[in-house]
């Protein structure tokens, strides 16, 4: 289960080099895969963060084993759209524009779909709207790993008036689709997002720390198939999905990740 497989497309996250305990820790593998075929192509490939330093000095910031750690552990998800929207808050609703109008390379109706605004009894402030973006990325594991998704910590993003709301739950026995959720708190700016720019990152995190992460292409199997669709859509039925993780991982098929050939 931990060795590569043939044809396999790997992209694993270096261990540090400090300290005996990282290259002793066996790698975590985790698969991803498409949840939708369809217009796949637009989707790349999840990466490593790379930040590159112009400063070849051994003290240098960019030279840090920790940093250089800690950002390896992290994989960029990049944008698949362009969107630029502007917002206009009225007491009892709100106003969007798509500011690309008929220069968008997404139709209208297909943007609607792709942006989906939560009513406003769902925001966190009554001031503060929350959108979100549903990816057709999906990470499953046989070891107990736990996906976390960031914001684009190492990339500077001023074209996003608000805050990405982040969120972490164990791709072992929820193995489900990512959405961008973002928070808009500054209506008064313009919401710019771009293709092929970073659009969140994701982490996995197992019981042991120091362990690096092995990223493969994964197959989706019939057994993977079912099992997602055992999980789908809950959430519309059940506020607290954190209570079905017992009878997720009872249901659990001994192994739902198998390299895509």
């Amino acid at each position: 289960m931990f060795s590569k497989g043939a044809g396999a497309t790997e992209t694993e996250a270096e261990p540090s080099s400090e300290g005996p305990a990282a290259s002793e820790s066996r790698a975590y593998t985790v698969g991803w895969l498409l949840n939708v075929e369809g217009a796949s192509v637009i989707w790349d490939t999840p990466r490593p963060v790379r930040i590159e330093s112009q400063s070849k000095d051994p003290r240098s910031v960019g030279q840090c084993p920790s940093v250089l750690d800690f950002d390896r552990r992290h994989f960029v998800i990049n944008c698949p759209i362009d969107v630029h929207l502007r917002l206009n808050l009225t007491g009892g609703g709100m106003e969007i524009t798509n500011v690309l109008a008929e220069k968008s390379p997404i139709r209208a109706e297909a943007l609607q779909r792709w942006i989906v605004f939560q009513p406003r009894h769902e925001w966190r402030h009554p001031q503060r709207p929350v959108l979100q973006m549903l990816t057709s990325y999906v990470f499953v594991s046989d070891d107990p790993v736990y996906v976390n998704q960031y914001p684009p910590l190492f990339h500077y993003t001023p074209d996003r008036p608000g805050i990405q709301i982040s969120g972490r739950f164990p791709i072992d026995i929820w193995p489900r689709p990512l959405q961008w959720a973002f928070e808009w708190h500054d209506t008064a700016k313009d919401l710019i997002l771009r293709r092929g720019e970073p659009l969140f990152y994701v982490r996995f995190d197992g019981p042991d720390p120091a362990a690096p992460t092995r990223l493969i292409e994964a197959k989706k199997t019939p057994e993977l198939e079912s099992y997602m669709a055992s999980i789908s859509g809950v959430t519309e039925i059940v506020g607290q999905t954190y209570s079905l993780f017992k009878t997720a991982r009872e249901r659990r098929p001994a192994r739902l990740l198998y390299p895509k050939e």
